[in-house]
């Protein structure tokens, strides 16, 4: 029996052998048989470290879907959350699958497209929460006005997600039919580093606003430079916990995909795709830390305060005065900006 696994081994190495065989030859593998190194991974992925990742995402897609009902608001936020998580989850459930089969391609090229493509659904809630946080310091703070985040930011990763997601399905076809997948990794490489940069420009304007809004404060005064709308919801502990959970989760996804672009940059025989420490650590955990901290403090429930209370966001007394004179309730900037929503 060894003598002809032996032979097969030789025959499927032998690079004038044709990549039909040698793929044939992968899939009929086992542990038992082959050499770990003619597996996809190069590894056994972990069972323990996948499953906690698959529980970690599974059990924050559920709390981003119980939150975004709750809240009613930032519904573009959690709908993003919600397909990054699911996603992940895809990903994870593939790892899963290879742990007792590492030479199974279906489960490897899962969790290659799913887990490369989900934080661009991550990133994009990112940026829908930088035009709300503007409107709640003051828009003459920022050098652009509000909705330009979206606006800019939304296409960019749009067009981030479809190279991502049209080069893993290159890949993939490739990789099922005996090619060579370099064209599609290609392609999912630039859309990572399309992530990449915009991130990047995202976190200098953030940086940027905060810069501008520290020193008017400083020089101006806060009743001068801050919009006093939202004067109490600025105060909360709860939202002072979403600006600091979501700076974490953007350094966090941006740390990610830098990692992504130098894994894939090596192809999918290089050394960080094949050395599990790296991912385990550069990815299932900092993108895990990420989701957990924007459920911890989720936008719709942080900004609550500035909706309910009077003075804040909606002015509820000063609403329900309005009314009884006749009047229109007065309107905030979050809230005009939900309704152009």
């Amino acid at each position: 029996m060894a003598s002809i696994a032996y032979a097969l081994l030789t025959h499927a190495l032998d690079p004038r052998s044709k990549a039909s065989d040698r793929k044939n030859f992968r899939n009929s593998c086992t542990l038992e048989t082959c050499p770990l190194s003619l597996s996809y991974w190069g590894y056994i992925p972990s069972l323990p470290a996948n499953a906690l990742f698959l529980a970690l995402f599974a059990l924050s897609t559920v709390l981003f879907i119980g939150q975004g009902v709750l809240s009613r608001r930032f519904v573009g936020f959690t709908i993003a959350m919600v397909c990054g998580c699911a996603l992940e989850v895809i990903g994870y459930v593939g790892r899963i699958g290879s742990h007792k089969n590492p030479f199974a391609e279906n489960p490897f090229l899962i969790q290659i497209v799913c887990l490369t493509i989900a934080p661009a659904f991550l990133a994009a809630g990112i940026y829908l929460c930088l035009s709300r946080i503007v409107l709640t310091f003051g828009p003459q703070n920022s050098r652009i006005k509000p909705m330009s985040y979206p606006r800019i930011f939304i296409p960019c990763d749009l067009a981030s997600l479809m190279l991502q997601a049209a080069g893993g399905g290159i890949a993939s076809a490739a990789s099922h039919s005996d090619r060579d997948p370099t064209t599609g990794n290609n392609i999912m490489i630039a859309g990572l580093s399309i992530q990449v940069g915009t991130l990047a420009i995202f976190i200098a304007l953030a940086l940027d606003f905060s810069i501008r809004t520290t020193r008017r404060t400083r020089g101006l005064g806060a009743e001068n430079a801050l919009d006093p709308t939202h004067a109490r919801l600025r105060q909360s502990w709860a939202f002072k916990g979403f600006l600091i959970a979501l700076s974490f989760a953007t350094l966090c996804i941006f740390t990610r995909s830098v990692y992504r672009v130098a894994e894939l940059s090596e192809g999918w025989n290089g050394h960080l795709i094949k050395t599990q420490k790296y991912f385990i650590g550069l990815e299932g955990a900092i993108v895990g830390a990420a989701v957990l901290a924007l459920n911890a403090f989720h936008p719709g429930l942080c900004f609550r305060e500035g909706y309910q209370r009077g003075g804040g966001c909606c002015g509820c007394c000063g609403g329900r005065k309005a009314e009884t004179r006749g009047e229109s309730p007065p309107v905030s900037a979050v809230e005009l900006n939900e309704r152009e929503k």
